[in-house]
């Protein structure tokens, strides 16, 4: 049965001084897939910007928006209300050397590099390999890493920021979820799986009660390539459900932060996050 969920995400900038001008793209507004498709999205931002949208590379939609009055806060809110429909469990039928033809090498070729920001560390990546060397299938193996994942990171928020690479996690046995979804992916790509990141948001409560609001945040989870794109959540070890919402993916977090800018005037400026969900159907 699907469900129907409201999320409401808003980001509020609080300068020590004046900000003269302010220049962001924002990455809150869902995307609209087979599993779930946005009803209606509004983005609202105090003081009153000039903004473009557009669709990036990967197919998320961006707002780029500029505030060029002097202003000290600046509140972002994100509105959205999305039909979700989510399959069931991961299938596993591709076998290991479909990875290595180009239908699949190429066509992937993005979510196959190995960047410093996902790489797994040499005990890790023994592990890893192992793993894959064991697995009948890659769809076996990517279940195992997660698992994996699971067991090894404990979550601890203020482990690691959104600049720490996933080794850093790993050594510390202790992060995040971002952390845990970079481990996941520099895994898969290790075995030659292409894997993606996806930003979206979680329904905390596992049966949500139509009509009430909770506390919500922003959430990850990884996809990999298994005659289609297979998603997994390492964090909890379950398969995204309807209580998942996706607002798009990319190679890992940078490719899409809520919210990335640049702004001049003040030194510094503070940042409050709230994510409000409720179940409307």
């Amino acid at each position: 049965m699907s469900m129907q969920l409201r999320i409401v995400h808003t980001s509020t900038y609080e300068y020590d001084g004046r900000a003269a001008a302010s220049y962001n793209q924002a990455r809150m507004t869902p995307v609209t897939t087979p599993e779930q498709i946005v009803v209606h999205n509004r983005l609202e931002v105090t003081p009153k910007p000039w903004t473009y949208t557009y669709t990036d590379y990967f197919g998320c939609p961006v707002t780029a928006f500029e505030v060029v009055d002097p202003h000290d806060v600046m509140t972002v809110t994100a509105t959205s209300t999305v039909q979700v429909n989510r399959g069931g469990s991961p299938v596993a039928t591709t076998p290991w050397s479909s990875y290595a033809e180009r239908e699949v090498k190429d066509r992937w070729t993005e979510f196959l590099v190995v960047s410093d920001l996902v790489a797994p560390p040499e005990d890790f990546a023994q592990q890893v390999n192992q793993i894959g060397a064991a697995a009948g299938l890659p769809g076996t193996a990517a279940l195992e890493i997660c698992r994996l994942v699971n067991e090894q990171i404990g979550f601890r928020p203020g482990a690691t920021d959104v600049e720490s690479p996933g080794a850093e996690a790993w050594e510390q046995r202790a992060g995040v979820v971002q952390d845990m979804v970079h481990l996941a992916i520099g895994a898969l790509r290790t075995l030659g799986i292409p894997a993606r990141y996806v930003s979206g948001y979680v329904h905390p409560v596992e049966d949500p009660v139509v009509g009430e609001t909770v506390a919500g945040d922003s959430h990850a989870w990884v996809e990999w390539w298994d005659d289609g794109w297979q998603g997994f959540d390492p964090s909890t070890w379950t398969a995204p459900d309807n209580r998942y919402v996706a607002i798009g993916h990319g190679r890992d977090y940078t490719d899409v932060p809520p919210l990335r800018g640049i702004y001049s005037g003040a030194k510094t400026a503070r940042l409050s996050v709230t994510v409000d969900v409720t179940r409307v159907s």
